[in-house]
């Protein structure tokens, strides 16, 4: 059997990424055919992998930022040896593949992370590079590195146009990742044709001032340019590295390479025809000869890799017993024994004290408990950790020092840099190891909404802390007062929104954050003080159903008129109009709802008991009221704020724009009217 040629390892990538966009008439045909010889170079002779365990721990990670060619992501899988047959290349954006247009974690068996907006996977890549940085220096000991690993990135023009690359890169560069590995494709082409009249920024300088070491002018097309750059990488030990590769984009095509008119269309049958006589591949579509598929099977050697590892492990295990069923423990994302217990011992303890302070605070002390008992809880904050009050006693920051001299830490400082901030705590939820939270106001989730979105498309556990929930901020000003952002976030698929009311609520919350697997959480809390709610046993088990029934009517459930739905500082307004209307012989339901994600979750039975359905309902929230309109029906009322606010002290704006208990009493009154 002939040994292939590297150029021909390549051209299958590029045979099969313009065969399979042309059968399912889209896709993006250009970018595989010119990053194929970078594929080659480091898949086969760079990447350490399993096919057959795409899980591995200490795999290195893979993540094509440029996700719109993911033709080249699903003919690396496949040829490699993962399980993903032929017939789902032929399948290619086609319903319930596993080859989606873009990259989908948990659909494709190899895939590191969901990379669909451009500039994002880079990021998710500095997570990834993070954690692994930061677990190495937790577990690894003299003679055992268990966790040694690389990420290597593959990224266009695009996502260095995105703004989010530039957060995620510098704090890359002022961390010093040096197993974090990125390959520009420096083809000068986007959809809209050569990208001088748009990108003309001197990119390798650029990532130079971040702290990368920058390895220019590689030619992407030369198998011995690109592994001598990926030996230059690999003994990178301080920085992380840029490798800047010229390539022609459609590479191969005789009238479309170089061009536009092979970045985001099919090739059509004349010009793919065309190339493969340009490449000289005889061969038909989707059809790989046997010398070419056996040259790119990874299973033997990914195996080894493997095997080598394990035995290690099972070294390291034998001297450090403790640290080892640890670090297995956290990887498999399982929480410590005798969390529960502990968790519920906490909010009793919580229920007893019953503070009155900030939601905020009351997050502040709610995170050193569950710290007390989660040594892979890893915080932050995009340069609001005094506003926010996301660090607690104890804990250490990341600095480049620390990093520098192989310490870690448990508190991270993004800076103001709140998308880059949550699209890094994806990479490192995805890694494993950590649970991840960060922090910022409320109003500023608006910057970070893309990759909030992506937290929740991937079912990832990942937490953010979002203080300064509504008018309350006071004279900061409506630049800073959020309106329409809980309601917003609510609408997210898959994305649970806590409002707690008090201490015991924000306890709940995080206890409740921490135990989801696949439910990012946000916490949305007040800068201002709020009461404590007295509770009994049932109603602080209750609590975790994300609405129950904080405050029965005067009379019991029996007498009530109406129900009351509040969030956050307005309970305390809903129960205050509980009791006036108690004293004019008016008996109404309070029912507390921190989470209508959870809410909704319950079964039908427990939601009618909560709010009867003959029941007249109010809503209240100094916010948006159109996610509540839903909730009180079409003879309910809300309670909300549909404008923006004014910069003024908190309970002037409460009495200005009538978020008041009196408020409350009226709009009672007015269904109980109608």
């Amino acid at each position: 059997m002939t040994q292939p040629t590297r150029r021909e390892l390549a051209n299958a990538l590029r045979v099969l990424a313009m065969d399979a966009v042309q059968q399912a008439n889209s896709g993006h045909p250009g970018m595989p055919m010119g990053m194929a010889d970078i594929a080659e170079a480091v898949w086969r002779h760079a990447l350490r992998h399993d096919p057959a365990d795409p899980s591995w721990a200490d795999r290195d990670r893979f993540v094509l930022s440029n996700g719109h060619g993911s033709m080249l992501l699903y003919g690396l899988l496949h040829l490699s040896g993962y399980d993903l047959p032929l017939a789902e290349l032929k399948a290619f954006r086609q319903l319930h593949s596993k080859t989606p247009g873009h990259p989908e974690y948990r659909y494709t068996p190899g895939v590191e992370t969901t990379t669909g907006p451009l500039g994002q996977g880079i990021a998710n890549a500095v997570g990834f590079a993070l954690a692994e940085k930061l677990l190495a220096a937790e577990f690894n000991r003299p003679g055992h590195s268990v966790v040694d690993h690389r990420t290597w990135v593959f990224l266009g023009d695009g996502c260095l146009m995105e703004g989010v690359s530039h957060e995620a890169c510098a704090l890359a560069g002022t961390w010093g990742l040096n197993k974090l590995v990125a390959f520009w494709d420096d083809n000068g082409i986007s959809i809209d044709g050569h990208v001088e009249g748009w990108f003309s920024d001197d990119t390798p300088a650029r990532f130079e001032s971040y702290g990368w070491h920058v390895i220019r002018g590689v030619d992407g097309h030369d198998p011995a340019a690109l592994d001598a750059a990926i030996a230059q990488a690999r003994a990178q030990t301080a920085q992380p590295v840029l490798v800047c590769c010229r390539t022609t984009i459609g590479f191969g095509s005789p009238n479309k390479a170089g061009t536009h008119d092979s970045h985001g269309a099919p090739l059509g049958a004349a010009e793919i025809a065309a190339t493969r006589a340009a490449l000289g591949w005889t061969h038909g579509a989707f059809e790989i000869p046997a010398e070419v598929q056996q040259a790119w099977d990874a299973r033997a050697t990914g195996a080894a890799a493997k095997a080598d590892w394990q035995a290690r492990f099972e070294r390291y295990a034998a001297e450090h017993p403790a640290l080892a069923a640890e670090l297995q423990r956290r990887l498999a994302g399982e929480l410590p024994a005798g969390w529960a217990a502990a968790a519920a011992a906490d909010l009793q303890a919580v229920a007893d004290k019953g503070e009155t302070i900030a939601s905020r605070k009351a997050s502040q002390n709610a995170i050193a408990r569950v710290a007390a008992h989660l040594p892979e809880l890893l915080g932050g904050s995009a340069d609001l950790t005094g506003s926010n009050l996301t660090n607690w006693p104890g804990c250490t920051s990341v600095t480049p020092e620390r990093l520098k001299a192989g310490q870690g830490g448990n508190y991270l400082h993004y800076g103001v840099r709140e998308f880059g901030m949550t699209a890094i705590i994806n990479g490192m939820a995805l890694h494993g190891g950590f649970r991840p939270f960060g922090g910022t106001f409320l109003m500023f989730s608006e910057y970070a909404r893309n990759a909030l979105r992506m937290s929740a498309l991937m079912k990832l556990n990942t937490i953010q802390v979002y203080t300064h929930d509504s008018i309350g901020l006071g004279e900061d000003g409506p630049t800073h007062q959020p309106v329409e952002q809980t309601a917003t976030l609510r609408l997210l698929p898959n994305m649970d929104t806590w409002r707690p009311c008090d201490t015991v609520e924000t306890l709940v919350a995080w206890q409740t954050a921490i135990e989801s697997r696949e439910t990012p959480t946000n916490l949305v809390l007040s800068r201002q003080n709020l009461p404590h709610q007295a509770r009994s046993a049932q109603q602080l088990a209750d609590i975790r159903r994300g609405g129950y029934v904080l405050a029965e009517a005067a009379g019991g459930a029996a007498a009530a008129q109406a129900v009351i739905i509040a969030t956050g500082s307005e309970v305390a307004l809903a129960v205050a109009a509980q009791q006036a209307l108690a004293a004019e012989g008016v008996a109404v339901r309070v029912v507390s709802m921190p989470s209508t994600f959870r809410f909704e979750q319950q079964d039908k039975a427990w939601r009618d008991s909560v709010l009867p359905r003959a029941l007249p309902r109010v809503a209240v929230e100094a916010g948006a009221t159109a996610g509540w309109r839903g909730v009180v029906g079409l003879d309910g009322e809300v309670v909300g704020l549909d404008r923006f606010g004014e910069s003024a002290p908190a309970g002037a704006l409460f009495k200005l724009f009538d978020i008041t208990a009196e408020a409350v009493v009226a709009a009672v009154k007015r269904t109980l009217a109608a």
